[in-house]
C-alpha cells in the first residue's frame, strides 16, 4: 500500500504543467529556508507581478526618501511568507476589474440593470472581508475561493487521464463526488477487483451488466469510476442488445496491475485545501466594517434572517428574563452558524492586523500568525480580550469555537516583560499592505 501512495505522490511531483509546481511549506513562525538562485529569481519575478505600491498624495521629500528606503529593503528580502496574501490582493483586483466590466455592460443594457448592479456593489463594499480563500500547493500557489478550486482541481485531474489513467481516476472519484457516494463506490470497486484477484478462473466476476441496479446506484453515479474500470482492464461491449463491461488482462493499463490499482484506490484521498489568512492591515476607520460574506456561514443568509425574526417575535410574546442556561444555549446557536472567524489584532499605534481562521483552529495558531507578522518575532507579547481578560496556558489548546471567538473578535496587542521597550510593530512588508478601500 505504501508503494501505491508513493506512486501517487511521484506522479504529481513529476508533472510540469501550466499550473506550476508547489513550493516548500513551513510553519508561520519558522525560519525561512535559504533560497537557491533559481528560487530567488522566481520569487523576485512573482513579487513584481503581485505587489503594486499604494498611491500617495503630495509626499514631502523626507517621506519620499523614507518610502524608497523601505521599498528597497522589502525588495531585497525573501517575501515568501507574504506571497499568499499579496496573491489574494492581486486576485481581488482581478475580481474588481471583472465586476467593473460587468457593471458597464449592464449599464448599457438599461437603467434597471444598472440600479441592481449599484446595489450589489454597495453591499460588497460594506463587507469586512470579500470572501474566504484557499490554496492547494499540490496544484499551484493560486489563492481562490473553494468553489473555484473545485473546478480547477476537476479540470486538472481530467487532464491527467491521458498520462496516468488509473491513478487520475482514483483521485477524480475522491475529489469530484459527494463523500457518501465515494465511500460506497470505492467499496464496490475494490470488491469487483478483489473478486477477480482471488478467483481468477471464475468468469462471472469478469463481466458486469451496465444496466444492473447495483452498478447504476453505486458505480455509474460517481465521476471517474468508469475510467478506473477501463484502466483496470474492463472494456464496454454490447451483448444481446445489452451493454456490458468485460474484463481482460490484456486491457489493463501498461505498468499497472489489479493489486496496484486496488492499493491506489485505498490510498487516494481528497486534495487538501489550505485556508489562506487573507492578511489585511487596516486603519481604524476601515475596522468599522463588520458584515461578513456568505462564505463564513454554515447556513444561508435568508435562513439566518428568518431565524432572527422568529426569535425576536418569540421574545416579544413571552417577555421573560433569560436564565444563564438559556443565554448559553442561544450563544451556542449563534456560534454554530459560522465556519470561519475573522480575527483582528489592534496594535498600540492604532493599526489593525486582520486574518481569517477556521472556527476549529486552536488559539495558539492565532498567536503564531501574529508572531510571524511582527518585526521582532522573538519578542514576548500578549493578546488581550476587549474586556481586559488575558488568555491562560490552557486556553492555547482550545479552539476559537470553544473560546467563543466567533464570528469576529478584536484582540489588543501588547509587548510583555523585556520586550516592552520595543517600538517597532509589524514588518515593513505588511505595512505596505495598508490600502484605501
Amino acid at each position: 500500500m505504501s508503494n501505491s501512495k508513493n506512486k501517487i505522490k511521484n506522479f504529481f511531483l513529476k508533472q510540469k504543467l501550466k499550473f506550476g509546481a508547489p513550493g516548500p511549506g513551513r510553519k508561520l513562525n519558522s525560519e525561512a529556508p535559504p533560497p537557491s538562485s533559481s528560487r530567488s529569481k522566481s520569487s523576485g519575478s512573482a513579487s513584481k507581478e503581485v505587489y503594486i505600491p499604494p498611491k500617495r498624495k503630495e509626499l514631502s521629500a523626507e517621506a519620499k526618501a523614507a518610502a524608497e528606503a523601505a521599498l528597497s529593503r522589502v525588495q531585497n528580502r525573501d517575501k515568501k511568507e507574504f506571497n499568499t496574501s499579496l496573491a489574494a490582493i492581486q486576485a481581488q483586483v482581478r475580481r474588481e476589474l471583472e465586476a467593473e466590466r460587468k457593471a458597464k455592460e449592464l449599464a448599457e443594457q438599461g437603467p434597471a440593470a444598472g440600479e441592481s448592479t449599484a446595489s450589489t456593489e454597495d453591499e460588497r463594499k460594506d463587507l469586512a472581508v470579500q470572501g474566504v480563500y484557499f490554496r492547494c500547493p499540490l496544484i499551484s500557489e493560486e489563492v481562490l475561493p473553494r468553489a473555484e478550486w473545485k473546478v480547477k482541481i476537476k479540470n486538472f485531474l481530467y487532464e491527467q487521464l491521458e498520462i496516468e489513467k488509473g491513478l487520475s481516476a482514483c483521485l477524480i472519484i475522491y475529489n469530484c463526488n459527494p463523500k457518501e457516494k465515494v465511500e460506497t463506490c470505492v467499496e464496490t470497486l475494490i470488491k469487483c477487483l478483489e473478486n477477480i484477484i482471488n478467483h481468477p478462473s471464475e468468469e462471472k466476476y469478469k463481466k458486469i451488466r451496465m444496466t444492473n441496479r447495483m452498478f447504476c446506484d453505486k458505480i455509474k453515479v460517481c465521476e471517474g469510476a468508469l475510467e478506473f474500470l477501463h484502466s483496470a482492464g474492463f472494456a464496454e461491449i454490447v451483448i444481446d442488445d445489452e451493454p456490458y463491461l468485460i474484463w481482460s488482462e490484456e486491457n489493463i493499463e501498461p505498468d499497472k496491475s489489479l493489486d496496484v490499482l486496488v492499493d491506489a484506490l485505498k490510498c487516494s484521498e481528497p486534495f487538501h485545501l489550505e485556508l489562506d489568512r487573507n492578511i489585511q492591515v487596516l486603519l481604524p476607520s476601515q475596522v468599522r466594517k463588520t458584515n461578513l460574506p456568505p462564505d463564513f456561514f454554515r447556513i444561508s443568509l435568508e435562513e439566518i434572517k428568518r431565524e432572527q425574526q422568529l426569535r425576536s417575535e418569540a421574545l416579544e410574546q413571552t417577555q421573560i428574563l433569560k436564565t444563564k442556561a438559556m443565554r448559553e444555549k442561544e450563544e451556542l446557536r449563534v456560534v454554530n452558524r459560522y465556519k470561519f472567524s475573522l480575527i483582528r489584532i489592534r496594535f498600540p499605534n492604532g493599526v489593525y492586523l486582520q486574518g481569517t481562521f477556521n472556527v476549529y483552529e486552536k488559539l495558539f495558531q492565532v498567536f503564531e500568525f501574529v508572531q510571524s507578522c511582527l518585526m521582532h518575532e522573538a519578542a514576548e507579547f500578549a493578546l488581550v480580550l476587549p474586556t481586559g481578560q488575558r488568555f491562560t496556558d490552557t486556553d492555547m489548546e482550545k479552539s476559537l469555537f470553544d473560546l467563543r471567538l466567533v464570528p469576529n473578535i478584536v484582540l489588543n496587542f501588547s509587548y510583555e516583560n523585556e520586550s516592552r521597550e520595543l517600538s517597532d510593530l509589524l514588518k515593513e512588508d505588511l505595512m505596505l499592505l495598508i490600502q484605501s478601500f
